[in-house]
């Protein structure tokens, strides 16, 4: 039997160049025979940044989205609402594999790619 896939993440906030605590992230999973999405976790970023303790993703989920609520770390300098109040992240899993993919955020802009 194949072990389950695992995700983690964690957000910095490169503006700043510390951690960015206090992010609410939520875990959805893909049914990969249905093709359904349906919330697995929800968790928030803690002091460093990181959001751990998410389950290992159910079979046969082969596609995950992280959702990241960053509105309250995207507050322009001059004040006003955040130019991206949110960032979504899908990406394919493999059974077996753990999959880190880090958020680096600035006041207008992101990336995101595959950690260890």
């Amino acid at each position: 039997m194949t072990a389950a896939a695992t995700v983690s993440t964690h957000v910095l906030d490169t503006a700043t160049g510390r951690p960015a605590g206090g992010v609410d992230v939520e875990l959805s999973v893909r049914d990969g025979a249905a093709g359904t999405w349906s919330v697995l976790a929800a968790g928030r970023t803690d002091a460093d940044g990181r959001c751990a303790g998410f389950p290992p993703l159910p079979p046969p989920a082969d596609r995950v989205r992280l959702r990241f609520d960053v509105a309250i770390r995207r507050e322009p300098p001059a004040g006003g609402p955040a130019f991206f109040p949110e960032v979504a992240v899908t990406f394919a899993v493999a059974p077996g594999e753990h999959h880190h993919v880090p958020l680096l955020l600035s006041p207008f802009g992101y990336s995101v790619y595959r950690g260890s």
